[in-house]
């Protein structure tokens, strides 16, 4: 089977704004401050660390990769004495169905459909050196179709996730700079990134300066062509291990997950809750087109 990797790239747009609602709703600070948890960092850390049970901060660090171990510390293993991650599970999920619901991705056909389409995709995915997709994986699959779509949209994304820090790791590219890195491409302003993922001056001038060691940032402060190339190559190498996961998809089936869930995915943006800058450093500028452009 023949595919451009940009297929994996334009899914992943419209992929993440459906599992993204879970940091960006109302509904779910709600939910985890409900649940026990005390501010948005430690509801962040748990509900999204939940799946691998209650493992050291350092273990959450290693596999979130871009966040601090301090940062993660401040939250885990603390969180577990407020609420257990089961409780973070269940949180998680039903605030996200909440608030899809509230953006009007309700139990529809197309919804059943769309829900199915990805769940297979998850379901034959490679989960092997994909720590968070696999622990996400092991969880029971839930009944309700729009939690099934939420569901499948998170395996998903961990598992393209799992496969950039593969690819980030592979190239020398540490879990701080590489942040750095996403701003200096433009992908991502420096105000949120430094707000998101809590650096100071000092530190964000040491990865620019590490980064300019090896020729990746100019004198200017900005990418070098080395830099640029860098970037690109590890962006196009993470679409080329999340194309895998669309392999049980017959050309059939992926046209009508393209006609499903671009209408899903532009519903949620037009929810309001995702910001326009995220540190995933998403497009929106292709959502209209509800073609894979398969050859």
């Amino acid at each position: 089977m023949t595919r451009s990797p940009l297929i994996a790239r334009r899914l992943f747009d419209r992929i993440e704004p459906v599992h993204a609602l879970t940091y960006f709703a109302p509904e779910a600070k709600a939910a985890f401050d409900a649940a026990g948890y005390r501010g948005f960092w430690m509801g962040y850390f748990a509900g999204r660390s939940a799946p691998l049970g209650e493992v050291p901060a350092q273990v959450v660090a290693a596999a979130f990769y871009n966040f601090s171990a301090e940062h993660v510390s401040r939250a885990l293993p603390s969180a577990w004495t407020h609420a257990s991650p089961a409780a973070a599970l269940q949180a998680r999920q039903e605030s996200a169905v909440a608030a899809l619901n509230r953006c009007g991705v309700v139990d529809t056909e197309s919804v059943g459909i769309a829900a199915a389409l990805l769940e297979k995709a998850a379901r034959s995915a490679d989960w092997t050196g994909r720590p968070l997709f696999a622990a996400n994986l092991s969880l029971p699959w839930p009944d309700e179709p729009v939690a099934r779509l939420w569901h499948a949209a998170t395996l998903l994304r961990e598992h393209r996730g799992d496969g950039h820090v593969a690819v980030l790791l592979a190239n020398g590219i540490g879990g701080r700079d590489c942040n750095v890195l996403h701003a200096l491409a433009d992908r991502v302003p420096r105000e949120f990134i430094t707000f998101s993922r809590q650096y100071d001056d000092d530190e964000w001038d040491r990865c620019v300066a590490g980064l300019a060691d090896r020729g990746l940032v100019d004198a200017t402060g900005t990418l070098s062509d080395a830099g640029r190339d860098l970037k690109q190559r590890v962006e196009d190498v993470t679409d080329a291990l999340a194309l895998p996961a669309f392999d049980a998809l017959d050309d059939d089936e992926l046209t009508t997950l393209f006609s499903t869930l671009g209408p899903i995915t532009r519903a949620v943006i037009a929810g309001g809750d995702i910001p326009s800058a995220t540190p995933m450093g998403l497009t929106r500028d292709d959502l209209d087109d509800d073609d894979p452009h398969l050859p």
